[in-house]
């Protein structure tokens, strides 16, 4: 089934009519140049992706290869289509692509697949010439049709025009452009003639489908005949099941079947609460050898000891060792930070059919390619007869992109596991998410850095231990080189600043809590780690903070741009109202560059409120600049929470939180007031879906070091913060 989503009446019109071939209208196959030097391997329209449909009554449907799991991007690259296609914007609906990797590959990667901020990024040219490739073939259509050269037909707002008087819509000429030729190396347009890119005007295209209700999630799917299961999994990481007693799960109404699976125990009943409470009336006894066993304390105790040991070297530059010896001052902080959840709204849970002539499955899926062959092997069939349905997911953050199609796994495994032929909804809870690892993981760092008599870093040393989220997976070969996961040290091995003597080295440690990217990856511990430490090294040298960074990004003009621009429009150096302390942090991550500065005040009773955040962001061309500034907003509240008081903590290896009474969210009064401000810039697009995140924390540290004289150098900050 097709997922389809418009921000008009949902269901208005008949999106599919073009689905069954160019006879109901036109589909456009768009394998089409990512760089100029491409070309496409063919020139029928059979030969093409089909990434963009127009039906005859005028509807136009983008097919969109990634997941959509709230950042926009359904809106995003029917915005690059329809600005090519000249395309009234209220005509214009978006659905998910199937999983082929034939057909639908993120460029950057090669696997289809929405991940590291790179929808729009890879999409850029390829959605462009799909929507100018087509706006041709409707000119050349209508040209054969009036007898007139193409040359002299204007295309606007899904109408085609000639100065003879003829006219007809994109719907009409449809059925006749399918048969024309598929241009090579369409014309695109120049930013000056965007309509669409950069407007302030763009509707998301999903709005109407989220706010009446229409909008499907997986946990909405109900298939014929569907059984619900829960799984029952090891308290403690790493543990596996030795036996277990199904008799009183069994005994539990509606609950219709209990089966060992890979990763627990699958207690499969008529609905999703029968399937808890026959889990919660299930005896399990757990194999604990390869289990981890130590609290979180003694994980640091660990790390700790590893800094004072010299790590693998990840960049090296002149002798930052040596140079420290002979300095005026040496400064020296060591930095912690917790395992983090990735919490997002919708539960983890993924649908899975299989029959006889293959398997289908419904999820969120963030990694199509990965959870198609998944799903096939396990159910024992060839890729080509998995069938993945993309729906949009309630949040992932990271979580829905894991290497083994861990959601997918479980519902292809139990469904498989009673005999296939039924559809299974495997369901997450809340307490599953929290408690179920693919953490953030585990960080500590340690910072040192000598200043010469005028206050001038001449050395700086950066040392970082903790765990790989790449070791032992698919991912392994390609971003691990010599030991190094490019992904613990990102922030930290393409510093910006200019020091002439630096070294960077990583310990990376073992554990069997399961470990993933979460928002902004290694930027969630590199960037507040160096920028934190950099105020340090400013307020040593007597220098204002801002000024101190600008000084050392003269080959980084991005990083000073978005520096600049924040401190600007945020007042830096003027006098603030009593109790308000300001901070500023800069940082770039996905190719996109963010600064940002935040006022903090402090109450009386010690106790501290962030007021206001002002954020600028170089992201290159901004598609739809009010979802630009939407991601920026919701990645500075997704980080502000995590700096001020989520942490996944272990006793013994078992997880202390379930929920989210103690693994609370940001709450809407604790959200400061937030202004965006993005830099004009006729580069390409990069990512925006997470590099809002990773600098709000430092900017609100620094801002509470001025109110307290304190050093925040472990997250979250907690009850750390008090008068000095």
């Amino acid at each position: 089934m097709t997922e389809i989503v418009t921000r008009t009446e949902v269901g208005r019109r008949g999106f599919l009519k073009a689905a069954g071939g160019a006879g109901a209208g036109l589909m456009l196959g768009a394998a089409l140049p990512f760089a100029a030097a491409r070309t496409a391997a063919a020139a029928g329209p059979a030969a093409f992706n089909p990434f963009v449909r127009i039906a005859p009554d005028g509807a136009i449907t983008v097919v969109v290869k990634h997941l959509d799991k709230g950042q926009g991007v359904l809106t995003g690259l029917s915005t690059l289509v329809a600005e090519e296609l000249d395309a009234d914007w209220s005509d214009v609906a978006a659905e998910f692509a199937p999983a082929d990797v034939t057909k639908y590959a993120n460029l950057h990667f090669g696997a289809q697949g929405t991940g590291g901020s790179t929808a729009i990024a890879n999409s850029w040219l390829q959605y462009r010439q799909a929507g100018a490739a087509a706006k041709e073939m409707l000119k050349a259509a209508a040209a054969r049709e009036w007898g007139v050269p193409a040359g002299e037909i204007t295309a606007e707002k899904s109408r085609l025009r000639h100065p003879s008087g003829n006219a007809a819509s994109y719907g009409e000429m449809a059925d006749a452009a399918a048969a024309m030729p598929v241009p090579e190396a369409p014309t695109l347009k120049t930013p000056e003639q965007f309509t669409l890119i950069g407007s302030e005007e763009i509707r998301r295209v999903d709005s109407v489908a989220k706010t009446s209700g229409a909008a499907r999630y997986t946990i909405d799917v109900k298939r014929p005949g569907m059984l619900t299961a829960v799984i029952a999994r090891p308290e403690r990481f790493g543990a596996a099941v030795k036996n277990f007693d199904d008799a009183a799960a069994r005994a539990v109404p509606g609950v219709v079947d209990v089966v060992a699976v890979p990763r627990g125990v699958a207690v499969v009943g008529k609905n999703t609460w029968a399937a808890i409470q026959g889990r919660d009336a299930l005896t399990v006894e757990w194999d604990e050898t390869r289990a981890e066993t130590r609290g979180s304390e003694e994980v640091l105790a660990d790390y700790r000891a590893l800094l004072d040991t010299p790590g693998t070297p990840v960049r090296v530059a002149g002798d930052a060792a040596g140079t420290l010896d002979g300095t005026a001052q040496v400064l020296q902080a060591d930095y912690e930070f917790p395992f983090l959840a990735h919490a997002p709204m919708e539960p983890l849970n993924a649908v899975a059919e299989i029959r006889a002539d293959g398997v289908e499955v419904w999820t969120g899926s963030q990694l199509q390619t990965l959870d198609q062959a998944t799903a096939a092997a396990i159910a024992g069939f060839e890729p080509a007869r998995a069938t993945v349905n993309t729906l949009l997911a309630g949040g992932s953050f990271g979580r829905r992109a894991t290497p083994d199609a861990d959601m997918v796994a479980e519902a292809v495994t139990t469904a498989k596991a009673i005999g296939g032929g039924v559809p299974v909804k495997v369901q997450w809870t809340r307490e599953d998410d929290i408690r179920g690892g693919r953490y953030r993981p585990i960080y500590v760092h340690r910072l040192t850095a000598g200043l010469d008599e005028n206050g001038g870093i001449v050395a700086w040393q950066h040392r970082i231990v903790g765990q790989s989220i790449l070791r032992g997976t698919p991912f392994e070969q390609v971003l691990v080189k010599d030991g190094i996961d490019s992904t613990s040290v990102e922030g930290a091995d393409n510093l910006p600043y200019a020091i002439p003597n630096l070294q960077v080295d990583l310990h990376t440690t073992e554990s069997a809590v399961p470990v993933l990217w979460w928002r902004s990856v290694g930027a969630t511990h590199t960037a507040y780690a160096v920028e934190t430490f950099i105020d340090q090294l400013a307020e040593a040298a007597g220098a204002d903070p801002v000024d101190f960074r600008l000084a050392l990004l003269g080959a980084h003009p991005r990083h000073a741009g978005v520096l600049t621009l924040a401190a600007d429009k945020a007042g830096w150096g003027q006098a603030l109202p009593d109790g308000v302390y300001r901070g500023v942090a800069v940082h770039e991550s996905f190719s996109s560059y963010v600064a940002q500065v935040a006022d903090v005040r402090l109450r009386d009773d010690g106790s501290f409120k962030v007021e206001r955040v002002v954020c600028a962001i170089d992201c290159g061309i901004a598609v739809n600049p009010d979802q630009v500034r939407a991601q920026m907003e919701g990645g500075i509240g997704y980080g502000l929470g995590a700096a001020l008081r989520n942490a996944v903590t272990l006793d013994a290896g078992r997880v202390d939180q379930s929920n989210f009474h103690d693994y609370e969210p940001i709450r809407m009064a604790d959200m400061p007031d937030i202004e965006v401000h993005i830099v004009k810039s006729a580069e390409a697009p990069t990512g925006v879906g997470e590099p809002g995140t990773p600098v709000v924390a430092p900017a609100v540290s620094n801002a509470l070091y001025r109110a307290t004289g304190k050093r925040i150098r472990r997250l979250p900050i907690g009850d750390q913060v008090g008068t000095a």
